[in-house]
């Protein structure tokens, strides 16, 4: 199968990717700091959401294209160098692009918990799957 093939499936993914950059690189400075909204900490909370998200996303076009649940650790690897490359690539961009917004490491190991979280869910449902499918 082909590499747009494959594409065809992460389509959600590439889709929330899209999302993920457009809400990390947003101007929030008119939000207020003060606001009910935005606690402390709720920045950290976003990046791990919109992680863990993406890593599920990449996991169900994977599933799709693949047509089972098969595990693979060659995926689960590919999936959190995509997500690492995705997160440290935010910050760069927020570091030297749009420097109104601040680059940080807690926001990339939030991204990364994120990530993480999405493949031990995946390797929860797939154990849980395979051990079902035994019985």
């Amino acid at each position: 199968m082909s590499f747009t093939k494959a594409l065809k499936y992460q389509r959600w993914a590439i889709l929330w990717t899209i999302i993920i950059l457009v809400l990390c690189n947003l101007d929030l400075s008119h939000a207020g700091g003060n606001s009910d909204i935005f606690f402390k900490g709720f920045d950290k909370l976003a990046h791990l959401g919109f992680f863990y998200v993406l890593t599920i996303l990449l996991f169900y076009g994977k599933i799709k294209y693949q047509h089972s649940y098969h595990f693979r650790s060659l995926t689960i690897f590919k999936i959190i160098l995509i997500s690492a490359i995705l997160g440290g690539g935010i910050e760069l961009i927020q570091w030297k692009i749009f420097t109104y917004r601040s680059a940080e490491w807690w926001d990339f190991f939030a991204d990364m918990i994120g990530c993480f979280m999405g493949v031990f869910s995946y390797v929860l449902l797939h154990l849980s799957n395979y051990e079902n499918a035994k019985v």
